[in-house]
């Protein structure tokens, strides 16, 4: 077996210790032995190996051809069998645990398979729960949840076959169970192109909140690693990270499940898509689903009140606000200055902005446009249908309230007229939709905004000429055909410059945008010119890197060295050349880096890779070597041939340990590791 280590690191020294201090550091590790349970025949092979790793070092001749191999690439150290299990103990001592890990799992898999009941077998096993769970809180630490989680069920299923060390794999368990919160904010928070990952997010939040007893967490029994109060805090995250339709479904799961909170959440979240999708279907499946929930010490009227106000249902809106419990509301409407209609419009608005539309990922709760609402086609053709025989009259006055397009005298018509403009209004709708279907599959939101607005004021006019034209012959109808046929001349002028002057208006409003849209373009423009830069970053060489000749580099050079490779590999990899990356590395790296990209070129992938140096320490310096700690800033966005983010990594603070070595007078990176 080949161990990923060199002598320094299993002993754990300094490249630059003397050797009374290699001595002195064997004395400690033989001291300070793992007492977790390991035969005492691999602790005698673990004392052997550190005796050899401490004899080599302590050789002058010995240490100087050691470094001189490493300088050339080699840093894996060969074992024979017998010392394996001893070798990956010392790995795992090392901080090398995801290593120690897999390489324990691979022993213990045929045909390597050690006697079952010997004691490799033992030793391995423990080896395993071990390392599982040192990797795991490695990979947390640096906010790779899932992949903690992943190690961990590994951990566990093998645990689980060997059928030993129960107590270290209900340990592996309950760490699992403590990671599940970190694994549905890092499934949910990816990318939105990572489609699997989003609904592995979802199914995981929807069995965590179903076993701990619904949002309220119920179930006394439940071994959820969050009180009350921090789960709550957790929800309120993640929510952003969520549709308004899945948490729509997800509500009322948890709601059948007996959660009243989730029944009520379920209802503000009806309400959200109902009205940031323009269908008042949905606010009436709220109105209903609210009426149908206990709840103690909620007062439902004004909620009620505001959903029949959308449903343009005023009188009922009016009667649910005047019986609320809250004598604040009440005090208020009694004292406000204009109608009560007007009241309650503001109430309704600012209940939207702040209580029902915040907190979904594709709902935007500055967007609360009453007018826009009750314009709309479908939000009135819906509302005509609840109640046609009476609900038509309130609809009409909450739209008069609105939009201002007739008068309280032109409103008193006749019910059968009333049904015919209807009916034929309808019609329209039909037809107009029907003509439309398939042109606006290939129309962006913006035309089809710019259409449906110009058909609204078609239909305003068509509507307002058959109100004033009904009212007129409705009252006079012993007048002859001819004076008839003048006033339906006077009628259709008069909607023609109406609908004229409704489309004068919505073109100045189309070429003057809104303060949200200006917004929007401004910030599209700003992404633009990042993208923009970002390229141009990429798509220009840096200067090319002379090669390090001094023989005492100073940090400067040591940093510029490192930093000129962290450059020329980021080139590289993000489909590019560099001239520099040969002037920095051993060949052995260079052809790594080569070997990464043409991974990536087969599969249509690309990195773009930002890397810049926070931190820098000479840790030791050697006329021949160079070891250096340093801090990162790192980024990582991965990209396939389309250009469309497939994912994306920050560590705001990467640790590596650089090694540079000097071969005819020049200094290059010969190795660096990654981590602690």
């Amino acid at each position: 077996m080949e161990l990923p280590i060199d002598h320094f690191r299993l002993l754990g020294v300094s490249p630059s210790a003397e050797p009374e201090k290699v001595l002195r550091a064997l004395e400690l590790r033989l001291d300070r032995h793992p007492r977790e349970g390991f035969t005492d025949e691999v602790l005698i092979q673990r004392a052997e190996l550190l005796r050899l790793s401490a004899d080599l070092l302590s050789n002058q001749v010995q240490r100087e051809k050691y470094e001189a191999a490493l300088l050339d690439g080699a840093l894996g150290l060969e074992l024979s069998s017998n010392r394996e299990v001893a070798g990956l103990i010392l790995l795992w001592e090392a901080d090398a645990s995801s290593e120690a890990f897999h390489l324990a799992i691979k022993a213990l898999q045929p045909p390597q398979t050690p006697a079952l009941g010997s004691g490799r077998e033992a030793d391995l096993t423990l080896l395993t729960a071990l390392s599982c769970k040192a990797a795991a809180i490695q990979e947390q630490d640096e906010r790779h949840y899932e992949s903690a989680a992943s190690l961990l069920q590994t951990g566990i299923q093998l645990l689980q076959r060997m059928g030993k060390l129960k107590d270290k794999r209900e340990e592996l368990e309950m760490y699992l169970v403590e990671l599940l919160p970190y694994r549905i904010l890092d499934l949910l928070s990816r990318d939105l192109g990572d489609q699997l990952a989003h609904q592995e997010g979802i199914e995981l939040l929807d069995n965590f909140v179903m076993q701990r007893g619904g949002i309220e967490g119920a179930n006394s029994e439940s071994n959820s690693c969050l009180e009350q109060s921090e789960f709550e805090l957790f929800f309120q995250q993640i929510r952003k990270f969520l549709t308004v339709q899945e948490q729509v479904d997800l509500f009322k799961t948890w709601n059948k499940s007996g959660s009243s909170d989730a029944g009520f959440l379920a209802v503000m979240a009806l309400v959200a898509v109902g009205f940031s999708r323009r269908k008042p279907e949905r606010i009436y499946e709220a109105r209903k689903y609210l009426k149908n929930l206990n709840i103690q010490g909620l007062d439902s009227m004004p909620l009620l009140g505001c959903m029949d106000l959308l449903l343009a249902d005023i009188d009922k809106a009016i009667y649910r606000f005047k019986e609320s419990s809250d004598n604040d509301l009440t005090q208020w409407l009694d004292n406000y200055p204009g109608e009560i209609l007007g009241a309650l419009c503001d109430y309704c608005r600012d209940w939207l902005r702040t209580d029902v539309l915040p907190g979904y990922r594709d709902v935007n709760p500055n967007e609360v446009d009453l007018e826009a609402w009750f314009a709309d086609r479908d939000v009135q053709a819906y509302i005509g249908q609840l109640d046609r025989s009476s609900g038509l009259g309130i609809a009409r006055a909450g739209f008069s309230f609105f939009t201002s397009l007739a008068d309280d005298t032109n409103l008193e018509v006749n019910s059968n007229h009333e049904e015919a403009i209807e009916e034929s209004n309808e019609a329209n709708k039909n037809s107009y939709v029907e003509e439309n279907l398939e042109d606006n599959q290939s129309l962006d939101k913006e035309k089809f905004d710019d259409s449906n607005n110009y058909f609204r004021s078609i239909v305003s006019g068509l509507n307002l000429f058959g109100h004033i034209f009904l009212s007129l012959t409705s009252k006079i109808k012993s007048l002859p055909k001819l004076y008839y046929f003048i006033i339906a001349i006077f009628c259709i002028g008069f909607t023609v410059n109406f609908v004229g002057s409704r489309n004068k208006n919505l073109d100045q409003e189309i070429e003057t945008p809104t303060q949200i849209e200006s917004e929007f373009l401004l910030n599209e423009n700003s992404v633009l010119r990042e993208s923009d830069l970002e390229k141009e970053t990429i798509e220009s060489e840096v200067l090319l890197f002379d090669l390090l000749k001094s023989e005492v580099p100073s940090e400067e050079q040591v940093r510029s060295l490192v930093q000129a490779w962290l450059d020329a590999k980021s080139r590289i990899l993000s489909g590019l050349e560099s001239e520099s990356l040969k002037n920095v590395a051993r060949d052995t790296l260079v052809k790594r880096v080569y070997k990464e990209r043409n991974k990536d070129k087969k599969g249509g992938e690309k990195q773009i890779i930002k890397a810049n140096i926070s931190t820098m320490k000479i840790v030791s310096q050697t006329l021949k070597r160079i070891e250096v700690k340093t801090r990162l800033s790192y980024s990582e966005k991965r990209l396939d041939s389309s250009g469309k983010s497939i994912s994306e990594t920050f560590i705001p603070d990467l640790k590596v340990t650089y090694i540079l070595g000097r071969d005819k007078n020049i200094w290059q990176l010969v190795a660096y590791i990654s981590g602690k």
